[in-house]
């Protein structure tokens, strides 16, 4: 049987704060906005949809950390290492988010010709655009 991952569904701390955040990255990216209701919202790029609820009570309390089980990160491919670098020019810095690990740069112990940016959702999700053949 062959499978690709359908849809990633995230709890958020404060669903007004990332729906802003992940609208801009998105449809940067190619998603469009498929759903947006009281509860939450999700975008899709045709292959794949990611869903954004807020969470509640004990389990907002708790944040997120990604050494923790669960998702570590989020990661979106791009076509070339000069994407990479657009988005980190025409969407982070007017955007001015920070990078992590001095990011965009090459990651060779990730493969020969692996090249990165690293940054953080409000929840601080981390999330990468990355080139990689």
């Amino acid at each position: 049987m062959k499978s690709k991952l359908g849809h990633v569904y995230l709890y958020v701390s404060d669903l007004d704060a990332s729906y802003k955040f992940y609208k801009e990255l998105l449809e940067y990216l190619g998603y469009r906005e498929i759903v947006k209701q009281d509860w939450g919202y999700a975008f899709s790029n045709s292959g794949l949809s990611i869903w954004f609820e807020e969470s509640s009570g004990k389990h907002k309390k708790a944040g997120y950390h990604r050494k923790r089980v669960g998702l570590n990160h989020l990661a979106f491919r791009v076509s070339s290492r000069a994407n990479v670098d657009r988005f980190h020019k025409e969407l982070m810095k007017k955007s001015k988010l920070k990078t992590l690990y001095k990011s965009p740069k090459a990651f060779p112990e990730y493969g020969k010709e692996y090249y990165a940016v690293y940054f953080e959702d409000p929840d601080r999700i981390k999330i990468e655009v990355a080139y990689y053949p």
